[in-house]
């Protein structure tokens, strides 16, 4: 039995798939950014400044169409082509996707640029192919809207006002959701309720076990909780 695996998804889990195969293993790399100054009568002073954002890093095989190889973990796959022509297609959007490692003894759940994409076939494999990939973590930010409002009475000086955060979704939530292939509880709270960090609720909700996190059928059909917590009434 797998101890892990990895999913790869875009645009809020629209597009997704498993890595057919699991990597041997995974590079995770991140480091500090201090700036060194000489002080006079100090010396060398070092100001340490937010760490640079985590890389990762991994190579493994997309097998060709018609290779059944027994260390394939993912019970659902691709073309060979149409894992190359999402990843193409993702790169090209220039917008983050979702990168899910679920590991034996840690997880990593965040949204990651694609920052290189190599793959090759090699003579005698018979369509497989070898790629590599490299990801780095995403930030999401955003510009905020600021307008200049003319001084009240004993000001001496303009005054800037901040845009008004946007009204919540008040759209209504379903009350159940149908899995399919792929879905994770995360990706579900993330879907439906707006924030996979929720996904709890939802196991604890439809009495999953942990053991069956990882094999969840595909069409069981699960309870949700509401958008404030507890079960979503009927």
């Amino acid at each position: 039995m797998s101890e892990y695996g990895i999913w790869l998804s875009f645009n809020n889990q629209e597009e997704g798939f498993p890595l057919p195969i699991n990597p041997d293993s995974i590079e995770i790399s991140t480091g500090g950014r201090g700036t060194t100054y000489d002080i006079s009568a100090l010396g060398e002073i070092n100001v340490i400044k937010d760490p640079t954002l985590t890389e990762y890093s991994f190579s493994g095989i997309f097998p060709a169409d018609d290779h059944a190889y027994p260390f394939i973990t993912a019970k659902y796959r691709r073309t060979t082509s149409k894992y190359i022509e999402l990843i193409e297609e993702w790169m090209k959007s220039n917008r983050p996707i979702r990168f899910v490692f679920t590991g034996k003894s840690f997880d990593i759940n965040m949204p990651a640029s694609i920052e290189s994409f190599q793959y090759k076939e090699v003579a005698g494999s018979g369509g497989d192919l070898e790629y590599s990939l490299k990801l780095k973590k995403y930030v999401f930010y955003a510009a905020k809207k600021a307008t200049v409002v003319s001084p009240s009475t004993g000001t001496s000086a303009p005054v800037l006002q901040k845009e008004k955060e946007p009204r919540p979704n008040e759209n209504a939530q379903p009350k159940t959701y149908t899995l399919a292939a792929g879905d994770s509880l995360w990706a579900v709270a993330q879907k439906v309720l707006g924030n996979g960090a929720r996904w709890p609720e939802i196991q604890q909700l439809n009495g999953i076990t942990d053991a069956e996190i990882k094999r969840l059928p595909i069409g069981k059909i699960l309870k949700l909780p509401d958008t404030k917590g507890g079960a979503a009434h009927a």
